[in-house]
């Protein structure tokens, strides 16, 4: 697992990313968060249905939600799940209201504005943007991110590479995603960009774009302990 370090002083938060090593390709995914939920701690899990949109749930305990791509609580004791195979995942926390959030951003959540929205719904919850610290996670890289025309077109300029080399153009998720969090509010030094690409690294990640398709997921989580928890955790990441 990747432990985000934007989080490591947060004493009752738990946050990361699984790898490819965590779940074998085709287990079921109720199943391998229940695992997850098991082996840092927590009996509730909450999940998004991930449809590549803009919707953001709050949730107040366990349970699927199906038609939305972005979580946030304010509930200690409940993990947030969200799930991805190239797309990023975006770990939201607001250390002082203790408010959390999750999102599955891919190429038309990114454009839909699923990230400004999760922190929207956290602001809704009492968060401050200006406090709250970010996480995105190992996705498909610029490099590896080559899109027609149409789909570049509605990007920024800045985050859209041309080279001669490259048929087509590609695109720098994780600069769009990043920009974006600035644009909500969020200052830079509290945002943390893993630098790893999912479609270049097989070993570590599974990528839907680099393997033609792939039932294997890494999961995104985060969650805070209840004071009895605490306690008892042992550091497993």
């Amino acid at each position: 697992m990747i432990r985000p370090s934007i989080f490591e002083d947060v004493s009752d938060l738990v946050a990361g990313f699984t790898t490819r090593a965590f779940i074998e390709v085709g287990e079921e995914q109720p199943e391998s968060r229940l695992r997850l939920a098991e082996v840092v701690g927590f009996g509730a899990v909450a999940s998004a249905g991930q449809v590549h949109g803009s919707n953001v749930a709050v949730v107040c305990g366990a349970g699927h939600v199906s038609a939305c791509d972005g979580l946030v609580t304010d509930r200690p004791g409940l993990l947030l799940t969200v799930v991805s195979a190239d797309c990023a995942i975006v770990l939201l926390s607001d250390p002082e209201s203790a408010i959390l959030g999750a999102c599955h951003a891919g190429w038309r959540g990114t454009l839909g504005g699923i990230v400004p929205n999760t922190v929207c719904a956290m602001e809704g919850l009492g968060a401050s943007p200006r406090q709250i610290r970010a996480y995105i996670s190992p996705c498909i890289s610029t490099e590896a991110f080559e899109v027609g025309e149409e789909v570049a077109g509605h990007f920024s300029a800045s985050v859209v590479v041309r080279n001669a080399q490259w048929q087509k153009p590609h695109v720098d998720l994780k600069a769009e995603l990043s920009q974006q969090l600035v644009s909500s509010g969020l200052a830079e030094e509290h945002i943390e960009v893993d630098p790893a690409c999912t479609a270049s690294d097989a070993k570590r990640f599974y990528s839907y774009r680099a393997e033609g398709g792939t039932r294997g997921r890494m999961i995104g989580f985060i969650g805070r302990r209840t004071s009895d928890a605490r306690r008892n955790a042992t550091p497993i990441l």
